[in-house]
């Protein structure tokens, strides 16, 4: 016993801020339990240690047999029994933060029908055995994949850029990617769930485009049980990226590698009866349009890589374009392989496309028209009494991380909108850039609920399909 609690004691004392770093709001440390909270009844012989060292017993002990002690011991049943407890063990997960843990677990929860509301000591237990998922972002032309266990803090362990033509669904087309992704990931698929993140495409509420999103998600789910895939949670990529923002209502605006959308969700569900807007201006028209500006300025690239790197670290967004222009606003930039560049103008002109695309000769909607118009629709329909919702936009996508994007679209929709809708708008960056969609997905499939209820099963699936034959 000496041997253990020295074990637990160097543990403790070589673990950084274990006892003094600040923690969230109303999660329990060492320090506040002792200084807030009354004391709890005695602990025998565990009176004599400091606080630290009997959390790092309980937490060793586990869930489990802390459950069973708490039976034969009232002293340890009002201690294990406090959620701020397993609140501060599940803190020591640096994989994800806090806020990410305790939002997912906290309001994802409420969108499974089939669990309770679980205490934090068995959100805890749980989550100690969620098996993880594979994770395959299908975005913006390149298909992230990867791990999502804590085991692989990291993210992604690869990126394939392999795109696949989902306007004209193929099981052989999916079969023959899915094939190939876990092939290089070196796993077989029968071992996990997969969290499949899906472009949002035919996007109104019609009955064409309602079977056409049911033929996507059944090729996708045939494809992927043939090859016995356990489970599989198909999520669109506005959800998840409203998700990684630690929301479930809001206005999703992803800058794609194609188009832009805007997505109006409201409690994790798309409203697509209130209007989904496409602009078919996206990255890739942004990279482009910078190329060619560069080669008037007799700058020749042999890689549009290139030129994206440039858009990435040069290019902003002008809070007044018209003032900006009278400016001069050089900066430089070596790339590795290809030289020194300098960009002037062309670093505001570029992100300016976002809200006037016919400078690129597109003929669309600008960014602030199209958020403008699905917030009056939003409005309009008057679906909640509370119409706050669909005043936080978040953005997603690479070059949603332009500097200045965010504070030029709140300004635009304040001169757009009249007084009663565009106060309290608020428009927040990308927390994760292109990957933002990645990281919601991830929330999913490292909750205490998963997979079982998110995820389809393979007899689920084909339960279903044969109820739709016969009906």
């Amino acid at each position: 016993m000496a041997m253990s609690l020295k074990k637990v004691w160097e543990s403790v004392t070589n673990r950084r801020s274990s006892c003094s770093s600040s923690h969230v709001d109303s999660v329990i440390t060492p320090q506040s339990y002792t200084e807030s909270t009354p004391p709890p009844p005695p602990l025998g012989a565990f009176d004599r240690l400091p606080i630290c060292v009997v959390f790092q017993i309980v937490k060793l002990v586990g869930p489990n047999d802390a459950a069973r002690l708490s039976v034969v011991c009232k002293s340890w049943r009002s201690l294990v029994s406090d959620d701020r407890l397993w609140m501060y063990f599940l803190q020591s997960y640096h994989h994800d933060t806090w806020n990410s843990v305790f939002f997912a677990e906290t309001n994802l929860q409420k969108f499974s029908c089939h669990i309770a509301k679980s205490s934090f000591m068995r959100i805890y237990r749980q989550r100690v055995h969620v098996p993880g998922a594979v994770i395959v972002d299908g975005g913006s032309g390149y298909y992230k994949f990867g791990w999502s266990k804590y085991a692989c803090p990291s993210g992604r362990s690869a990126t394939f850029s392999e795109f696949v033509n989902i306007e004209s669904p193929s099981y052989f087309r999916f079969r023959n990617f899915f094939a190939s992704i876990y092939s290089r990931m070196q796993v077989k698929a029968s071992t996990q769930p997969i969290v499949l993140s899906l472009p949002l495409r035919n996007d109104d509420d019609t009955e064409s485009a309602r079977v056409s999103r049911r033929q996507l998600k059944e090729a996708i789910y045939t494809a992927l049980f043939d090859m016995d895939v356990p489970a599989v949670c198909a999520v669109n990529q506005a959800t998840l990226a409203l998700y990684a923002a630690q929301r479930t209502s809001g206005i999703a605006v992803n800058i794609g590698f194609q188009v832009t959308s805007v997505v109006p969700i409201l409690h994790g569900k798309v409203m697509r009866t209130m209007g989904v807007e496409v602009v078919d201006v996206g990255g890739l028209k942004l990279t482009e349009f910078l190329r060619e500006q560069m080669q008037q300025s007799n700058m020749n690239l042999r890689s549009l890589f290139t030129v994206r790197i440039l858009k990435e670290k040069l290019c902003y967004v002008a809070a007044d374009y018209e003032n900006e222009l009278s400016k001069d606003t050089p900066a430089s930039l070596e790339v590795p392989g290809e030289g020194w560049f300098t960009l002037s103008k062309e670093r505001f002109t570029t992100g300016e496309v976002l809200f006037q695309p016919h400078i690129a000769g597109v003929h669309a909607k600008g960014l602030h028209e199209a958020v403008a118009l699905c917030m009056d629709h939003c409005h309009a329909v008057e679906s909640t009494g509370d119409d706050a919702w669909f005043k936080t936009v978040v953005l997603s996508g690479g070059t949603a991380c332009l500097p200045g994007l965010v504070e030029r679209l709140e300004k635009e929709l304040h001169g757009l909108l009249p007084s009663s809708i565009s106060k309290g708008i608020r428009v927040i960056s990308p927390a994760y850039g292109a990957d933002t969609a990645w990281f919601g997905a991830k929330l999913i499939s490292n909750l205490s609920t998963f997979p079982e209820s998110w995820c389809v099963t393979k007899k689920q699936f084909r339960r279903k399909s044969r109820l739709n034959l016969v009906w």
